[in-house]
This record gives structure tokens, sequence and C-alpha cells, in this order.
């Protein structure tokens, strides 16, 4: 009862230092877009804010307490997933599809989220209780270069399914969506794939490569984190998910709510299943389970 009341605390403190973090940081750095929000809107913004605090307050968590590691090293190695899943990722998408953004928005975007994920990642491992003591890394079957290249390459491909898979019968499937990118619904999948091949033939290399770094940002933290293999693949796919898709929650001027409820939709799913799918592929047994 002790420790999970005692857990339960440091969830609390840490999600409280999430949202002013978040606060601080968006404040400072982010330029203010003009708009006038009413005070049922302004009480939707602090809500949506609170939510993805706690969201992904328990997602990080879990992968700290789970953890082999401890001190520096964990709090490196959950800075880069959090940093990569929350923020280049996502920023990869915005630069590409979003054209309206005042000047400098993006940059100024990223160091904020930089900044949220150093400081919140060095803080939550004392306050976890992580700070100090390292267990054993498993042994795990050397892969060769040809394994590497084979898997990192089946990782790519499998992105790029998911990626338009998921875009066209969720997020393309929103009248919203499409006028949002004045784009329209050829009416099948296959005539989408098409037009995209015709229109943005390099889009195909982008989503590939982008699956690729998912693997690899993935891969520290697969590598560390104790329990069988569906305990990790869970964790790693609800860090996706909920790292990536939950800031689509809070309120934005750039982007109407229709769109991003149904950005939310894919790419919560679509991020849920790729994680879970990296650690089919990438998680080994460990040596000593082998013969």
């Amino acid at each position: 009862m002790k420790t999970t009341l005692l857990l339960v605390l440091r969830l609390a403190l840490l999600t409280v230092l999430y949202f002013i973090l978040f606060a601080v940081f968006s404040a400072l750095l982010i330029p203010r877009v003009p708009q006038e929000l009413t005070p049922a809107e302004q009480a939707n913004v602090l809500l949506a804010l609170v939510t993805v605090s706690f969201l992904n307050t328990c997602v990080l968590s879990y992968l700290i307490l789970r953890s082999r590691l401890a001190g520096m090293k964990l709090a490196l190695t959950v800075f880069l997933f959090f940093f990569g899943t929350a923020i280049v990722m996502p920023q990869i998408e915005t630069a590409v599809f979003v054209t309206q953004l005042p000047p400098g928005m993006l940059s100024r975007i990223i160091l904020s989220g930089f900044l949220l994920a150093l400081v919140f990642s060095f803080a939550a491992v004392p306050i976890l209780g992580k700070h100090k003591g390292q267990i054993e890394n498993e042994s795990h079957p050397a892969l060769n270069l040809n394994q590497w290249l084979t898997r990192l390459t089946l990782i790519g491909l499998c992105y790029v399914v998911i990626y338009f898979t998921f875009g066209y019968f969720i997020a393309w499937q929103s009248p919203a969506v499409r006028a949002y990118y004045h784009g329209t619904d050829p009416g099948t999948f296959m005539a989408q794939l098409r037009s995209v091949f015709r229109e943005t033939p390099w889009l195909f290399v982008l989503q590939f490569i982008r699956g690729v770094v998912w693997a690899l940002i993935a891969l520290p933290i697969i590598r560390t984190l104790q329990g069988r293999r569906w305990e990790i693949g869970l964790a790693i796919a609800l860090g996706f998910a909920m790292c990536t898709s939950s800031q689509l929650l809070i309120p934005n001027p750039l982007m109407p709510a229709a769109v991003r409820m149904a950005h939310l939709l894919e790419t919560s799913t679509s991020n849920f299943l790729f994680g879970w799918l990296i650690v089919l592929l990438l998680k080994n047994k460990p040596a000593s389970n082998e013969r």
C-alpha cells in the first residue's frame, strides 16, 4: 500500500512538472498566433494539456521503471526516445505538409520540445528512484550486417504500407482533412497511391526512411526493458502512440479540430501497430534461452 501511494505521488509530481515545462517553454519560445478564446475554449485547452501531461508521464515513467539502466544512461535513453517520438518524427510531417506556419515557428517548436524532453527525462529518473543501481543487460545473439539490413529494410517497407493504409482509410476519409490539404479522394486506395506516386514520388522514400529512424529511436529502449516480449511490445506501442499523437488533443489555431481528431485517430492506431511490429522484428530471445 505504501509503495503504491508513493508511486502515485511521484506520478502526480511528474505530471505537474510536465505541465509546467510544456507551458513555460511554449510560452517563452513559440510565437503566439492571435486568437480569441472563449472561457469554455480556454478550459478545453487546459484540460487537454493536463491530459497530455498525464498520459505521456505514465508512458515514460513505465519505460523508466522497467528499464535495466539507471542514472545518466537511463535519462539519456529516455530523452532520445521522448524527443524522437514526440518532437522529431511529428515535426518532419509538419515541415512537409503544413505550409502556413509563421516564419521561424517550426525551429522554435523543436527547440521547445528539446528542452521539455531534456529537463523532464533527467528529472524523472531521480524522482522515480532510478538514479542509482543498474541491472546487467541480457545477452542477445549478435546480428550480422546482412541481418540488420534485412530487418531494417523490412521495417521501412512495413512503415510505408502502414502509413499510407491508415492515412487513406482513416485520415483521408475526412472531408475536413481533404479540404485542409487541398486534396481529393480518387475513390480507391490504389488510385490514391497512384496519385501520390505521380505527384510526390519522393514521399514513399521519405516514409521508408522515417520507418528506419523509428526503429533506431526505439532500439535502445527495447534492448534495456525488462519483461516478456509482449510486455515490451505493449510498452513501445503505447510509447509510440501516446508520445507522438497525444499533443493533437491540444487545440491550436493552425489546425481545425476535425483535422486534429482525424489525425489523432490515424497516428495513434498506426503508430501503436508499428511500435509492436518493431519489437517483434528487433527483440531477439536472450541467448541463454536459445539452443
